[in-house]
Parts: C-alpha cells; sequence; structure tokens
C-alpha cells in the first residue's frame, strides 16, 4: 500500500475544501453576519492540515486500483469530517454527530437533516450547506483530476471509485480531459438553472442555493416549508432540471459533439425517461381528488416523481399522507434511483435493467440448457466482469441495507420509519416516509444511529466497494 500518494491526494482534498469555504465566507461578508472570522478559521485549518499532507510530493507515485479506491473513501471522511467545522464553531450544530451527519448528508448529496428550523441559520451557513451539494454532486477528486494534471493516467481509479454506475469509461482518451468535460456540463446546466429559477422573481440566494441542491441532487431547502412557497414556475422549472441531472453525462457531449444518433440510443436512458413517465401517470390517476385542479395534481405528481427518482430529495408536499399506492410507487423509485453517470443516487437503472435481463436470461437457460444467451445493453453484450459487478453489488447492499436496519432497531422507532430512513440514507435521497418524512427529520435518532446512517450515505454515494475495502485486512497488506 503506497500510504504517501494517499494522504497527498487527502491533503489537496482539504486544500480545495479551503478554498470552496471563500464563497460562504464572501456570503458573511455580503450579509454583513458576525461569522466572518470563524470562516477565516476554518479556512486556515482545513490549510493547515491540507499544507503539511501535500508539503512534501510523494516520490513513489504508484497507484494502483486498491490505492485509488482507499483514496476516495480517505478523501470523502476527511471533506466531511473537517466540513463539520462551520457548523460546531458557529454554535448553530453543537454537537459533532448532528453536525458530522448534516455534513456527510450534503457533501454525499442525500439531503436528510437534523435542523427542525433550517431558516435559523444564516445566509451564510445555508449556502455553505447548499454548496457541499454541488461540491459532491460530480465528485471532488473529479474536480481534482480536472484542474491538476495530479499521476497521469492513473486517475481513471479515481474516475472510477468517485463516479456512478456499473462501469466507467472516458469520454475522451485523457481521463483529465473527460473531467474537465463533465465538469463544464455540470457547470453550465447550473448556471442555466439559476439565471431561469432568477427569471420566476425568487430572491438571486434562493436561485442559487436551489440550483446547488438541484444540481447535486441533494435536496437542501433553505425554507422550513421545503419548496411548497415557490411558484409553480418555480418548482417546474426544478422538476426539468432534476430530470436532466439523473441523466447520463455522457449523453450531454454526444450532444455536444452532435452524436445524436448515439445519444438517443441509450437503453438506459430511455428505460430512465419511461419510469419517470409511468410513475407520473400512476400517481397523478390515484392522486386524483386530492387537490383543486388537475394542473396542481399533475405539477406535485411530476415534482415528486423526479425528485424521489433522481434522488433529490425536495418536497412541494407531505408525500407521506398521499394513498398507498403513491407511496409505494415513491418507494421503488428510491431504488431504482437515477442514471450511471450522474449526479443522481440509487442502485441505479443500468443495474435494475441488468439484473432484470439477468433474471430472464437464467430463466431461458432453465427451459433450454444447451442455449447460449447474452445480456445485451444499447445494442453491445454486457461483459463478464460487469455482470458479476452488478451481482455483487447487489448481494452487498442487500447485508449492508439489513444490517442497517438491524443496528437502527435499538431506538425502538416503527419498521416503516426505520426502513425508509435506512432506504433514504443509502439511496442519497433525504427523506423517508412516517417520522422521517417530507416534513419530519433525523433529530430523532441516537448518535449512534446517525452514524451508521452516515456510513450508509458514504457507502450510496461511492457505490459501496470503496468504503468496504476499508475493513479487509487484505486491502493494508504490501
Amino acid at each position: 500500500m503506497n500510504y504517501g500518494i494517499i494522504f497527498y491526494t487527502v491533503g489537496w482534498v482539504l486544500n480545495t475544501e479551503a478554498v470552496c469555504m471563500l464563497l460562504p465566507l464572501v456570503c458573511s461578508v455580503l450579509y454583513k453576519e458576525q461569522l466572518t472570522f470563524m470562516y477565516v478559521i476554518c479556512i486556515l485549518v482545513c490549510l493547515a492540515f491540507g499544507f503539511a499532507l501535500t508539503f512534501k510530493s510523494p516520490k513513489n507515485k504508484t497507484m494502483y486500483a486498491r490505492e485509488g479506491f482507499v483514496t476516495v473513501a480517505f478523501s470523502w471522511i476527511a471533506l466531511s469530517l473537517f466540513g463539520t467545522v462551520p457548523f460546531m464553531l458557529s454554535g448553530y450544530i453543537p454537537s459533532f454527530a448532528d453536525a458530522f451527519f448534516e455534513t456527510v448528508s450534503g457533501f454525499t448529496t442525500t439531503g436528510a437533516s437534523i435542523l427542525n428550523d433550517v431558516e435559523a441559520l444564516p445566509h451564510s451557513l445555508l449556502l455553505w450547506r447548499s454548496f457541499t451539494h454541488w461540491i459532491g454532486g460530480m465528485g471532488v477528486l473529479v474536480f481534482l483530476v480536472a484542474i491538476m494534471p495530479l499521476f497521469g493516467g492513473k486517475n481513471m481509479h479515481f474516475l472510477r471509485a468517485e463516479s456512478t454506475g456499473a462501469s466507467v469509461s472516458k469520454l475522451v482518451p485523457k481521463v483529465r480531459s473527460s473531467s474537465l468535460i463533465l465538469y463544464s456540463i455540470y457547470s453550465g446546466l447550473t448556471v442555466l438553472e439559476i439565471i431561469l429559477l432568477y427569471l420566476g422573481d425568487i430572491p438571486l440566494f434562493d436561485a442559487v442555493t436551489l440550483a446547488f441542491g438541484t444540481a447535486g441532487t441533494g435536496g437542501f431547502a433553505i425554507r422550513n416549508s421545503g419548496v411548497a412557497e415557490y411558484s409553480t414556475y418555480v418548482q417546474n422549472v426544478i422538476t426539468v432540471f432534476m430530470i436532466l441531472f439523473g441523466v447520463d453525462f455522457s449523453v450531454y457531449f454526444l450532444i455536444l459533439m452532435r452524436k445524436f444518433n448515439l445519444s438517443f440510443r441509450s437503453e438506459e436512458v430511455r428505460g430512465y425517461f419511461a419510469i419517470i413517465l409511468i410513475s407520473i401517470l400512476v400517481i397523478s390517476i390515484d392522486c386524483r381528488g386530492l387537490y383543486e385542479s388537475l394542473g396542481q395534481n399533475l405539477t406535485h405528481s411530476a415534482f415528486q416523481v423526479a425528485s424521489i427518482i433522481t434522488t433529490t430529495g425536495y418536497a412541494t408536499v407531505d408525500f407521506d399522507k398521499w394513498n398507498e399506492l403513491s407511496k409505494t410507487v415513491l418507494l421503488f423509485l428510491m431504488f431504482i434511483g437515477a442514471c450511471a453517470g450522474s449526479t443522481g443516487g440509487g442502485i441505479k437503472v443500468s443495474r435494475v435493467l441488468i439484473l432484470f435481463k439477468s433474471m430472464f436470461k437464467e430463466i431461458k437457460l432453465c427451459a433450454h440448457p444447451n442455449t447460449v444467451y447474452k445480456v445485451k445493453m444499447t445494442g453491445r453484450f454486457v461483459e463478464h466482469e460487469t455482470m458479476r459487478a452488478v451481482n455483487v453489488f447487489a448481494v452487498s447492499y442487500i447485508v449492508i441495507f439489513f444490517a442497517s436496519l438491524f443496528l437502527i432497531s435499538f431506538d425502538n422507532f416503527n419498521f416503516t420509519t426505520n426502513f425508509s430512513a435506512i432506504a433514504a440514507t443509502i439511496n442519497n435521497i433525504g427523506p423517508g416516509f412516517d417520522m422521517v418524512g417530507p416534513t419530519r427529520n433525523f433529530s430523532i435518532y441516537s448518535s449512534f444511529s446517525k452514524l451508521v446512517m452516515c456510513f450508509n450515505m458514504l457507502v450510496g454515494r461511492l457505490e459501496i466497494f470503496p468504503m468496504l475495502m476499508l475493513f479487509f485486512p487484505q486491502t493494508w497488506k504490501k
């Protein structure tokens, strides 16, 4: 294990986090808050540790997949630990477990909160809270690869460990160029959403924080009512962009390259939009009569479907009061998630399709044992390595899910609350049902349960294996 390169990279992550904290510092100055000096301290703390780890470049820059996965896991843990400092120093979230939960929820784009009164926070903390979504949406190491020539071609290990999906490939031959393209598309869509939201006659601060939450598919709101108080126009803009950020970003790259035929061939993207349309239709029919007009019904149905399948977690209504059929549809969407290569969480549409196709393949083999069947996606055969990875992911996901459910059950809340809490955290969604529904939060849980769910959020964002590798002795052997 090459520890030098691991800690060196973690150091640069902390330096990057220090630069990111300049945004809430500027916000604090503009709004004349008394937290300006506190942000200076936070920045200096990050820089002190970052500089200590990056002062000397490691002689051995050899990096294999093992180092890449461990580096990503350590980087996200460090990012979250130091991200708690503004909440704790300001005194608004004095408990470490609570501050860590809120920060992990931000960076992993989960959006689960322990805050009972969000509006009590100053503007700068609200901005930092939402900005963590944007940082975590595309990934901090992907950003580092985009701006710095860290370790040459070995950066692909970072990209694979931090990006989402069954398999990760480069958009162009150079990894750094691929990362730069991803962040350019990500930033461009974010700016476009800010402009469109601002045109909806809302304050610029609201437009920025809502866009950060949408882009990262995180869902931290700056109002206690979530997104319910905003106009239908604003809600519709957010709906559209939640869906857009749930699409594989390589599709946007193909569109920019004018390869329209290839971009619309993606079986995953077509499946993603089909699931959204069917879910909206089912919920709209099931919720008829709950709202004054058909337009309101469609607006709320589309918004919540987009919010849950993309794992954003914004809410315009208390969907916990919907009929059981509608809540069941939302529960299914929690697990399915968005597309691979997007900022959304969940199992991912591509994995769900592969698992279903594998099931049908086995049924066919049972009927005709001597026939050769291969699973295909978007006209291409799925490699055995990808099939194996999807199957192992599914098993690992189930084991972690039910182990976590068992651990938090000691808090003695009802099954619906606990089950949806684990589903909401491991899938990076945010709200669940019952006592952790859209109008409530996760403050009811003990510090131990919150830490369990912090692990779940990191596991969900990093696609399980980077976090699991930390617990295996073989990882640390030379």
